[in-house]
């Protein structure tokens, strides 16, 4: 038996027993320490409240390195223009905000501005927060303040390539993009429905990303939540439309969903979506999460042929069936080798876990491979991701986890990008969306973090003609400056 072959032995037993230790470290994890020693009721209600919008917002998710201090930065964030690092939110008065006077909190979440007047990036959703109301930014900065414990912690620069290292250019696209004032309700809609889209385009910032975004990276609101890619994943369409969207689902799908990160026989949570339900949606209340469903349900089908070629959504396709038999029993053995290298390599890393009919178990903990929204719709980008990066996603209906093949330290066995393009390709085949395929090539995308914009690029390009035409008048002025100079000496003689 070779090494390798040893080692994805050693992996299908070893899985279950890393699956119940990671389950086990987990569920001892306390929660994020909140000081609230020596506050009176109205103060403890009010950071409380704090804590909930802030639950609400995510901060958590971005702010936080995995295993690392609450709200402390230091995150390294992939986004289409380079890597981003979050910074220190802490009230530490020399690396976080401590010093932050409650306007200059309110200008940063909701204006993308810094205390020391620099401008922030867009990968903070401040766009989304500037929807919020006082009141609530209120709440969030006392929490901040007093019931977040301060860490003494200096983070790295996000240090961006020329153009975009020039914050100052951010005045120019809030200008454009930026909303004015927070949201006000809509009197034709129920409460239910005005406190579900405040959530939903506010403080949960789903259109982040969900909606694509157009050539200088600011959302296109004509197509709000239809789908955008955001690094290695995809943000699916999540409209109401029945074949693109998820307008097939029910409310109680959807609530289960943001409660638990899966609804069997359609979707499981994994990537940035997967911290979002074990930071923020499974720690909101029933009403909210509601709420969140009655407003997602109602926005307005958009539909993409591109998404769905089949003609059927992305939760429908898909069957199960393997191709054991053609590198099983005695035609293997006497050296007639049929069956694709796909299918070895599923058999070999997949099929103890999700079965070798791709049909997942029966209690839904590993997933089927077919009627999963990771299987097929308009991109690769999820199975590709999942297979590269695992999953790890915590809520109170338990730990989920799948380790990674990409060649991390808690990698079992680390697949390379052909092997990973054979293996996603025998999937998309075999039990989704059969025209859905990736190249080598494709999965080194995926492994760098997911595509890069050509907005750099374009920026340069225009920064450059812009020079140019500069340059151009500045010599015609000099020409016609010098002719009219001419003029006159030629009218003295």
């Amino acid at each position: 038996m070779s090494m390798r072959r040893f080692k994805q032995l050693l992996a299908a037993i070893a899985a279950p027993l890393m699956l119940a230790a990671a389950g086990s470290v987990m569920a001892g994890q306390p929660p994020v320490p909140l000081k609230l020693d020596g506050m009176n009721d109205a103060d403890k209600q009010l950071i409380l409240r704090g804590q909930y919008l802030a639950t609400a917002s995510d901060c958590i998710a971005c702010h936080t390195v995995h295993h690392g201090k609450a709200m402390a930065g230091g995150l390294v964030m992939s986004s289409p223009v380079g890597d981003i690092v979050s910074t220190n939110i802490t009230p530490s008065k020399t690396t976080g905000i401590g010093n932050y006077t409650e306007q200059q909190f309110s200008d940063a979440v909701r204006k993308g501005v810094r205390a020391d007047g620099a401008r922030l990036y867009p990968a903070m959703p401040y766009p989304s927060y500037a929807l919020m109301t006082d009141e609530d930014i209120h709440a969030m900065y006392v929490y901040f303040m007093k019931g977040v414990e301060p860490v003494e912690k200096q983070t790295a620069e996000t240090k961006l390539p020329f153009p975009m290292n020039m914050r100052f250019l951010m005045t120019g696209w809030n200008l454009m993009f930026l909303p004015s004032k927070p949201l006000a309700d809509d009197p034709g809609q129920s409460a239910e429905w005005n406190r579900g889209r405040y959530l939903t385009q506010g403080a949960a910032h789903c259109s982040t990303c969900h909606t694509p975004r157009g050539v200088a990276m600011q959302e296109l609101g004509d197509r709000d939540l239809s789908g955008a890619q955001v690094g290695a994943w995809y943000a699916p369409n999540i409209t109401s439309d029945k074949v693109y969207g998820i307008g097939s689902w029910s409310r109680e799908e959807l609530v289960t969903y943001l409660k638990t990160g899966r609804v069997e026989g359609k979707a499981q949570a994994a990537g940035s979506m997967a911290e979002a339900i074990s930071f923020s949606f499974s720690h909101l209340t029933d009403a909210d999460l509601n709420a969140i469903a009655t407003y997602v349900m109602s926005v307005k089908p958009v539909a993409d042929a591109k998404a769905a070629p089949s003609g059927k959504s992305r939760f429908e396709q898909g069957k199960a069936g393997n191709d054991l038999s053609g590198f099983r029993g005695e035609g293997y053995v006497m050296g007639v080798k049929g069956g694709s290298a796909g299918a070895q390599l599923f058999s070999a890393n997949c099929a103890s876990c999700h079965g070798f009919n791709a049909q997942g178990t029966k209690d839904g903990y590993y997933p089927s491979l077919f009627s999963n929204a990771a299987t097929a719709g308009p991109s690769t980008s999820n199975l590709v991701a999942t297979i590269l990066y695992g999953v790890d996603r915590k809520t109170a209906a338990g730990h989920v986890f799948m380790p990674p093949f990409g060649g991390q330290p808690n990698a079992m066995v680390a697949l390379n990008n052909e092997e990973i393009a054979q293996l996603a390709n025998y999937v998309f085949t075999n039990h989704g969306e059969p025209t859905l395929q990736v190249t080598a090539a494709d999965v080194q995308v995926i492994r760098d973090g997911g595509p890069r914009s050509n907005i750099i690029t374009l920026a340069r390009i225009g920064m450059g003609v812009g020079a140019v035409v500069v340059l151009l008048l500045l010599l015609a002025l000099i020409v016609r400056s010098k002719r009219r100079n001419r003029g006159v000496v030629a009218r003295k003689r």
